[in-house]
């Protein structure tokens, strides 16, 4: 199995016609993605061949789903129109966006999820709301669930299927850990990106790889910055049967020195991949000191398993 992507997902791509949309789209195609159209108002009726299809070009997201059955969308929209973009998305109530963009302005990423949120439903009076659109970023490198599909940019080839799950703040560190394990294989990976307010964080993740029968063993790969990795610690601890392993990125960081993702912001100790590893290892995750170290970590569980 995979959790929110599967071969069964239909896949449309807003920004299609510009050159990371074609690229990307092709790239998916290649993967056995089910890409079904794209988005592009200013190209709405056209089509675009990519990767030996003909792909309809659609005026909104609202319009692509009536006319394809989508049911994810995937966004390479420059910056200063992926609020919108996003937002368009969340109004046709698309279940799962990726949202591939960099460098959106956190206040635009804050009003997105917001809009979420409020679009949502409580499961009882006075809880938080739970957005009907999945949102998987932004800045990040998507989700792929090897041998079904792969929406976003992560290499397709790197990994087969297998029965680990990954969720990675950063994009490089999914590629090499999925590189690393690739013999063993994944249920799926999801790159959640590194901005300080994105959709789907660890807990959402380690949450369904929890309930996925499939999903054997999780890796989880966080970085300075932020308290996400200590309140998936607890989440962890309270919630999670299935093994652990993890790696914080940033443990050789300068101390006062402004590092990598907009979201690695250290005050004091809070933060600190010190304060991470103590916080997971005492929820019994294994945490590697280098992405080789923690990939091993993982060997050995799962060849015990």
């Amino acid at each position: 199995m995979s959790i929110f992507l599967n071969e069964n997902s239909k896949v449309i791509v807003q920004g299609i016609t510009g050159g990371e949309g074609t690229k990307h789209s092709t790239k998916m195609l290649a993967a056995g993605t089910n890409v079904v159209g794209g988005v592009n108002a200013r190209k709405a009726g056209t089509t675009v061949t990519i990767g030996g299809r003909n792909l309809m070009v659609f005026g909104t997201v609202e319009e692509a789903m009536k006319e394809t059955g989508a049911d994810v969308s995937v966004v390479f929209v420059p910056p200063k129109f992926a609020r919108d973009a996003v937002i368009e998305a969340v109004d046709a109530e698309i279940g799962l966006c990726v949202v591939i963009t960099e460098g959106i302005p956190v206040h635009d990423s804050a009003y997105f999820w917001a809009h979420a949120c409020a679009k949502g439903s409580a499961p009882k009076p006075g809880a938080p709301r739970t957005p009907r659109t999945r949102i998987i970023g932004p800045n990040c490198p998507g989700i792929i669930s090897p041998g079904r599909s792969n929406a976003g940019i992560i290499p397709a080839d790197i990994a087969g299927a297998g029965r680990i799950g990954l969720v990675s703040k950063s994009g490089t560190l999914t590629y090499q850990m999925m590189y690393e394990l690739r013999d063993l294989g994944f249920s799926t990976a999801i790159g959640i990106g590194g901005d300080p307010i994105v959709g789907t964080t660890h807990i959402d993740a380690l949450e369904a790889f929890e309930a996925d029968p499939e999903t054997a063993a999780i890796v989880m790969i966080g970085e300075i910055g932020g308290d996400a990795e200590e309140r998936a610690a607890e989440f962890v601890r309270a919630n999670v049967t299935k093994p652990v392993v993890g790696y914080v990125a940033g443990f050789t960081a300068p101390e006062g020195k402004t590092m990598g993702h907009a979201g690695a912001i250290v005050s004091g100790s809070a933060g600190t991949a010190q304060a991470k590893k103590e916080a997971l290892e005492a929820a019994g995750v294994e945490v590697g000191k280098t992405p080789s170290e923690t990939a091993a970590l993982m060997r050995q569980i799962i060849v015990g398993l």
